[in-house]
C-alpha cells in the first residue's frame, strides 16, 4: 500500500471511529458527568495505553516533552471536556457538525502561528465543506430552537485545540513514532484526570447500577477505540500527510454521526417543532431508572405512567402528546 492509499485508508477509519464516538459519549452521559466523563476517559485511555504500549516511551526524547504538554492539552484535556458539556446540552448529530470547524481554524493558525502555506485549493476545498457545514447547523438550529446553542461555543474553542493539536504534531513532533506521542500524551494527562475525578463526587457516591455499569462500558469502548486506537491513527495521518488534510476528517464524520443519531432517535429533518416550556411543567418521575429506559425507548410512556411511575399535576395536551408520540 502507497503512501496515498495510506492517507485515505486512516482518514476513513478515523471518520468511522470519530462519528460514532459521539453517540457513545451521549449514551455515557446517562449514567455520568460531563467532568466524570471527560476524566474517566483520559484514566482509561492511559490504562490501555501503559498496559499495550508503554515500551514506545523510550523513544521520547528530552526536546519532545513541552511539544507533548501542548498536544496533550490543546488535542485530548480541553475538549474532551468541552465536548461533553456540549452533548449534555446539544444532540450529538450537531455537535459533530459544529466540529468541521477544524479544518479551517486549522489552515488559518497553521499559517499565522506555525508558519504553514497552503494550496489555493486547499482554501476552496475548506470553504466548500464550511458552506455545508453552516447550512447543517443553521437548519439545526431552526428545527432545534429549544437546545442551548451557547454550548456551540464549547466544540468552536475545542476545534482550535484540534487545529492547534495538528499544526504541533507536524511541526515538532513529525520524529518521534505516533504511538510513542499517544503514550506520553496520556502518560502526561493520567495525574490531572485522576485529580479531576477526585473532585467530583463520583469516589464518594458511587453505586453499581446498571445505569452507572453501562455507561463505564460505553466509556471504555470510547477510551481504547475511540480514543487510544483513534489518536494513534491520526497522529500517523498528520505525519505522513498535512494537518489540513488531517483534520478534514472531520467533514466525513457528521455523516456517521448523523447515522447514529438518527437510530438514536435525534432528528435533522422538517418534522421538527418546538414544545412550549409550560407543556411539561409540574412533571414528576419517581424512578430514575424507569426514566432511562424511556429515554433508551426500553420501555413506553404508557407503561411507565400505567406503573405510576410517571406523574403529571398539570399534564397538558401538548406534553401528553409529545411523550405518547416519541415514546409510544
Amino acid at each position: 500500500m502507497n503512501k496515498q492509499q495510506q492517507k485515505w485508508l486512516y482518514l476513513t477509519v478515523l471518520s468511522i471511529v470519530w462519528g460514532s464516538s459521539f453517540i457513545l459519549i451521549k449514551k455515557a452521559l446517562l449514567g455520568v458527568t460531563p467532568v466524570q466523563l471527560g476524566a474517566l476517559r483520559m484514566i482509561f485511555t492511559s490504562f490501555f495505553m501503559f498496559l499495550f504500549a508503554f515500551p514506545s516511551v523510550k523513544k521520547i526524547q528530552k526536546k519532545h516533552w513541552k511539544y507533548l504538554l501542548y498536544t496533550a492539552l490543546t488535542g485530548t484535556f480541553i475538549p474532551g471536556f468541552l465536548f461533553a458539556f456540549a452533548i449534555s446540552n446539544i444532540d450529538s448529530s450537531i455537535v459533530s457538525i459544529l466540529n468541521s470547524f477544524t479544518p479551517l481554524n486549522t489552515l488559518i493558525f497553521g499559517a499565522l502561528v506555525f508558519g504553514f502555506a497552503f494550496k489555493k485549493r486547499q482554501f476552496t476545498g475548506i470553504l466548500v465543506g464550511l458552506l455545508g457545514t453552516l447550512i447543517l447547523i443553521l437548519k439545526g438550529a431552526d428545527l432545534h430552537p429549544n437546545q442551548n446553542y451557547w454550548f456551540a461555543l464549547l466544540i468552536i474553542i475545542a476545534s482550535i485545540g484540534y487545529a492547534f493539536n495538528a499544526n504541533l504534531v507536524k511541526k515538532y513532533l513529525s520524529d518521534l513514532d505516533a504511538l510513542a506521542i499517544t503514550t506520553g500524551n496520556f502518560l502526561l494527562l493520567f495525574i490531572p484526570a485522576i485529580i479531576v475525578l477526585s473532585c467530583t463526587d463520583f469516589f464518594t457516591s458511587f453505586e453499581a447500577t446498571q445505569v452507572r455499569l453501562t455507561s463505564l462500558g460505553y466509556i471504555g469502548i470510547l477510551s481504547v477505540v475511540g480514543t487510544g486506537i483513534a489518536k494513534t491513527i491520526y497522529n500517523k495521518l498528520v505525519q505522513i500527510s498535512d494537518p489540513i488534510f488531517s483534520a478534514s476528517v472531520t467533514y466525513l464524520i457528521p455523516i456517521v454521526a448523523i447515522f447514529w443519531g438518527i437510530l438514536d432517535g435525534e432528528t435533522l429533518s422538517l418534522s421538527g417543532h418546538e414544545v412550549p416550556k409550560d407543556a411539561y411543567q409540574d412533571v414528576l418521575v419517581t424512578d430514575i431508572d424507569a426514566l432511562t429506559q424511556l429515554v433508551r425507548k426500553q420501555i413506553s410512556f404508557t407503561q411507565l405512567t400505567d406503573l405510576g411511575l410517571f406523574y403529571q399535576t398539570q399534564a397538558t395536551p401538548e406534553f401528553q402528546r409529545l411523550m405518547t408520540n416519541t415514546f409510544g
